[in-house]
């Protein structure tokens, strides 16, 4: 009985080790052309052993796949010439949230200038596609690291193909990276041609003092911590001095221009007052 029972435990850890590894060489397979992988598959049975180091629990660990092979000159992520790149990001979390901090990690690590192709939300997950010139295909290892600033994480990478990657990001705990505002320390907020956003989740009130060399029409709009909007703001006049009560649900303050944030030609100094 003993070893009857030996024999069914050796067999079954065999059949778990052997689809561990069909899973892990599917998703490398995934990453490579044919050609590729065929020719140097001896050497990639060697840089990804053992097999268990690109694995989290029972999930393939993509962007370490992807760097790996990247590291081994495997995988290169550089065009020809610039090309159309396709990025699709799939997430379970809110639409507005996922596209208000990923539009911020996409322009932390250079993507400026990118036009949405869809968008689609349905009972499971949300879907964002962007399209945009680059010379590159987005090295995953540095998206990660930046959506890790934002409490967020890649869990899983397709490459559909060299110009068209699909991101799948766990933002169950997503914040936006952003400034907290405290009621011990005034902060000054320089010249931007983006409006600016601030973490008002631990401040009962806000006093903005704006420079004379300034021509700010205030836009200030509250949210909630999904982004859903609260509360706006508007003076269809110039401002030196504001003062504001913030609403009691506020995590997010967005402050703005009314017309353009050119107007804002010099600082402005942030005075927060009481602790929540």
């Amino acid at each position: 009985m003993v070893k009857l029972l030996l024999g069914f435990l050796l067999i079954f850890n065999l059949l778990q080790a052997q689809e561990l590894e069909n899973s892990l060489t599917l998703k490398i397979k995934s990453f490579l052309d044919e050609a590729t992988y065929s020719q140097n598959s001896e050497f990639i049975n060697l840089i990804f052993e053992p097999e268990s180091a690109f694995y989290e629990k029972e999930h393939i660990n993509s962007v370490k796949v992807v760097q790996t092979l990247k590291e081994n000159g495997l995988l290169k992520l550089f065009f020809d010439k610039p090309s159309e790149l396709q990025l699709n990001f799939k997430t379970s979390g809110s639409p507005l949230f996922f596209v208000k901090l990923m539009g911020d990690t996409l322009r932390n690590i250079g993507y400026y200038r990118y036009v949405t192709r869809f968008s689609n939300l349905d009972a499971s997950e949300f879907t964002w596609s962007i399209s945009l010139t680059s010379e590159y295909a987005t090295d995953p290892l540095v998206l990660e690291q930046e959506l890790k600033k934002s409490g967020c994480k890649i869990i899983d990478i397709e490459r559909n193909s060299a110009y068209e990657w699909t991101y799948v990001v766990d933002m169950d705990k997503g914040f936006l990276d952003i400034e907290v505002l405290d009621s011990r320390e005034d902060i000054k907020l320089k010249r931007s041609l983006y409006a600016h956003w601030l973490n008002v989740s631990q401040i009962k009130n806000l006093h903005i003092s704006s420079s004379r060399r300034n021509s700010w029409y205030p836009y200030i709009a509250y949210y909630d911590a999904s982004l859903h909007l609260l509360k706006v703001i508007r003076e269809d006049k110039i401002s030196h001095s504001l003062w504001l009560k913030i609403p009691q649900n506020s995590k997010y303050m967005k402050i703005a221009d009314l017309y353009t944030m050119k107007n804002i030609r010099d600082e402005l100094i942030l005075e927060p007052k009481g602790a929540k």
